[in-house]
């Protein structure tokens, strides 16, 4: 009898540390590192040209810059989707060197806020029986985080790989070489001899 007891909460702990393992490991377990490039594309042009275009791209879209220069490029862009909800993305664009093209990752992150409402009170002091709160009709409403991830659609991704081909400077094809003469004739030679 005393076996059993003592087994139970060492079975029931195991179980439970177990549950939390699993819990930890799905994410892990969802973050491949697999050869996909949806978060990066080789593209022509220098970083500097990359990450330009990369800010007009954002730009025509209506997100707001908060840094650009020629290595990488930040915006942003809110949506209120209902009117207690608030949602925002925020996008992070990298360009680097790739031999004489430049390399341009990207990475998108979706935060949503609730409103909440917070009643207020005020206290007011009454001379013999100290100060006493009163409920007050207004409310407090702030902006609250309620979730944050990163946007793992491909075709998102995909169309803005594709907008900002529009804003990478067009490369001049090379003129081609102009034909060699063909070597000359001797224009006595009559053939007869």
């Amino acid at each position: 009898m005393r076996t059993a007891v003592f087994l139970t909460p060492v079975v029931l702990m195991a179980g439970l540390s177990g549950c939390g393992g699993r819990a930890a490991d799905s994410t892990l377990l969802r973050e491949s590192f697999d050869s996909g490039d949806m978060y990066s594309r080789t593209v022509d042009g220098s970083p500097a040209e990359a990450c330009e275009a990369a800010r007009r791209t954002l730009l025509s879209q209506g997100y707001a810059i908060a840094r650009a220069d020629g290595t990488g490029v930040e915006g942003s862009k809110n949506f209120q989707p209902r009117d207690d909800d608030h949602e925002q993305l925020v996008l992070r664009i990298s360009c680097a060197p790739r031999g004489q093209q430049a390399l341009v990752f990207i990475s998108a992150v979706q935060d949503r806020y609730a409103l909440k409402k917070s009643p207020t009170s005020a206290s007011v002091g009454v001379g013999a029986l100290g100060s006493v709160s009163l409920p007050f009709g207004s409310n407090d409403d702030s902006l609250v985080k309620v979730a944050s991830s990163t946007v793992q659609d491909g075709e998102f991704y995909g169309r803005f790989f594709q907008r900002l081909q529009q804003y990478l400077p067009v490369v001049a094809a090379p003129a081609p070489a102009p034909a060699a003469d063909p070597p000359p004739t001797d224009s006595t030679d009559d053939g007869l001899r």
